[in-house]
């Protein structure tokens, strides 16, 4: 089976230096904010050309801790997308503000400015703008917007590690960025981790204080805080993969293109590719198509593993009914839930494992009308 991630097929030297990583924070006796933890942050954060960078325990936890670190809370509206892992809400209701639901552009997955617009209110405080499938676009824009409105401009970048526009890496064109390094991640630890970025010394500041039970000083709380600490461990392995990253990028970058390029099924769809190659670091590739089930059954009979991201838009789960909602509805989030699948599109890909994913889609014939 063509798979989703390439667990299975990391490099051998990889694991060897994570080996080594590992018996060195053993070896050291430290385990919880300590000097990995600065060091990977302080790489990081000039891998993002940014000022400052704070180690957290997961990506709910640092857009949570952004909004925190604004004074967004109870009483505020923050602006999202349907279109995004459930995590992106919660992190608002976590925080005490009201998540609204705009709507997303179909050709690329994210979110729609004019739908946006129509969803402010004198209560707003913020959009939070998630860089699906590892695409950022049009930011020049975003900025202006959230500018005009008085707004601030907040960078879900869990699927974007690296992605840059006019040499601008994602995280710094709002007032703060949040990753995730799940596993699957391009830039993934072995287990859950997360950072913030950000060029306010204030946030920072703040964040730090909140991600240690609201510490200013041992024993001395200052604010209301969490447990949220991004812990030595696996500091220590992600600084081992961030000198895998450009080159995973890369590959995935190859992968799509010829995905674009080769992919010619008219039953099936591609979003639109970006106007530069560094404006996407292809977490994901998504495809849509009207028989979603039965391509997603075709390509697993050809050995092609498939998941779908996201089969629920965020205002049809359970635990978040009655969230509000664009005025004019949800249409374009709604039909790529019922549509969207991903290919796989992972660094550890042969050449001729992409050729037999594209010539399993290509081949795709749909039944029924």
């Amino acid at each position: 089976m063509i798979s989703m991630n390439g667990f299975s097929q990391e490099p051998p030297e990889i694991i060897e230096a994570e080996l080594a990583a590992t018996r060195k924070v053993l070896e050291s006796h430290y385990y919880v904010l300590g000097g990995q933890v600065v060091e990977f942050e302080s790489q990081w954060a000039d891998y993002c050309g940014i000022e400052h960078a704070v180690g957290v325990a997961n990506g709910l936890d640092a857009l949570e801790i952004i909004l925190r670190s604004l004074g967004i809370g109870p009483g505020d509206q923050v602006i999202t997308t349907p279109m995004t892992a459930v995590a992106t809400v919660l992190a608002i209701l976590r925080s005490g503000a009201t998540p609204v639901l705009a709507d997303i552009d179909p050709t690329t997955g994210l979110l729609d400015p004019e739908s946006v617009q129509r969803c402010v209110t004198e209560q707003t405080r913020a959009v939070i703008l998630v860089h699906i499938y590892g695409q950022v676009r049009n930011m020049a824009a975003w900025v202006s917007l959230c500018d005009s409105l008085g707004i601030a401009l907040i960078e879900d970048c869990a699927q974007s590690h690296g992605a840059k526009e006019a040499g601008t890496s994602c995280g710094s064109f709002g007032v703060a960025g949040a990753f995730s390094f799940y596993p699957t991640k391009n830039l993934g630890a072995i287990g859950d981790a997360g950072a913030l970025v950000t060029n306010s010394a204030d946030i920072a500041e703040q964040a730090r204080m909140l991600r240690n039970y609201g510490q200013t000083n041992r024993y001395e709380h200052s604010v209301v805080g969490m447990n949220s600490r991004l812990d030595e461990l696996q500091a220590a392995l992600l600084q081992v993969r961030l000198g895998y990253l450009d080159s995973f990028t890369q590959r995935r970058q190859e992968i799509a293109a010829r995905y674009l390029l080769e992919i010619d099924n008219p039953a099936v769809t591609l979003l639109a590719a970006p106007l530069h190659p560094s404006e996407h670091v292809y977490h994901l590739f998504a495809v849509t198509t009207d028989r979603r089930d039965q391509l997603q059954g075709h390509l697993r009979d050809q050995g092609v593993e498939t998941l779908i991201h996201y089969p629920i838009s965020a205002d049809h789960q359970v635990a978040l009914a009655g969230i509000a909602t664009d005025p004019k509805g949800l249409p374009h989030a709604h039909r790529h839930a019922q549509t969207c699948l991903s290919l796989p599109c992972q660094p550890q890909l042969t050449d001729s494992e992409v050729g037999a994913v594209i010539s399993a889609v290509n081949s795709f014939v749909p039944q029924g009308s």
